[in-house]
């Protein structure tokens, strides 16, 4: 069996790559930096010698990297049975990727949406694949203008990462909507509020708001529970589509069980493509 996941170096996505180590044939490791995925191998076998492991170079506010990325994949042919989108983050500012798209919304969305896309043949011929996307609570305080996906009128740091959480869990039941026929299943989850180097970028109140919370937050070995829980628990099939919450199913927000928000999105997501691809 093979497994593909993204931001595996730090965080809930190392201790994930660690806790499914020795139940996967080959791990494809995708993330911007090379050292700290050598890092982490070497962490896991130290004495070297193992092929297990691959490094695919993927940064998900490229769209040309993500494509980069699928091809790597697809030129190997090997069936992925469990890809984890793990990858996120939350930015103080409105910063714009080189495809002119809002940070927040490129990494934690539209860049997985992309490899999902491109990576389905792989994911299909593996006859039972799982598509695990990690999302949050925070998509509860989500409200999205989808008018104005690039926050291009306004600003805030936490509402774009609450919007793109809520993606999230409207691409997973869109992903169960389309391809549960064709054997492909998808998940959704909440990891926990996880002590990890998360918001760090910021300074002021939010990054002191951060310190008080730090007592009450879990740590990152905790917080992979439920993305190995996904993973590796057999015969979820008529969970396609569902949101979990520490290893069992949990009802998100109103918002993130709408179909005509979920079918809105994949169109808008679609029109970024298309659009990017017609230059």
């Amino acid at each position: 069996m093979n497994l593909a996941i993204t931001g595996p170096t730090s965080g809930i996505g190392a201790e994930t790559v660690k806790a499914l180590n020795g139940k996967f044939d080959k791990i494809f490791l995708l993330a911007r930096n090379k050292s700290k995925c050598q890092e982490l191998i070497d962490e896991l076998y130290p004495i070297g010698g193992n092929d297990k492991f691959e490094f695919i170079p993927l940064d998900l506010s490229s769209l040309d990297s993500v494509d980069n990325a699928a091809e790597l994949l697809l030129s190997q042919a090997a069936p992925i049975h469990v890809l984890i989108n793990n990858a996120g983050g939350i930015f103080p500012e409105r910063l714009e990727t080189k495809d002119g798209l809002e940070m927040t919304f490129a990494v934690n969305h539209l860049g997985h949406y992309l490899l999902t896309q491109k990576l389905l043949p792989l994911l299909e011929k593996a006859n039972g694949a799982k598509i695990i996307n990690v999302s949050s609570e925070a998509h509860k305080a989500a409200k999205p203008d989808f008018k104005d996906l690039q926050a291009e009128k306004a600003y805030k740091s936490f509402p774009a990462y609450a919007n793109a959480k809520l993606f999230n869990i409207l691409f997973t039941k869109s992903l169960a909507e389309k391809f549960s026929d064709k054997g492909i299943y998808a998940y959704s989850l909440h990891p926990g509020v996880v002590k990890t180097n998360f918001g760090n970028e910021f300074s002021g109140f939010f990054k002191w708001m951060i310190k008080l919370a730090q007592p009450f937050m879990i740590d990152a070995k905790k917080g992979a529970e439920t993305s190995i829980y996904l993973a590796l628990t057999p015969n979820l099939e008529k969970k396609s589509g569902a949101y979990f919450k520490k290893s069992k199913e949990s009802k998100p927000s109103k918002l993130a069980e709408s179909k005509r928000y979920r079918e809105m999105l994949w169109e808008k997501s679609e029109e970024i493509i298309e659009k990017r691809q017609a230059l």
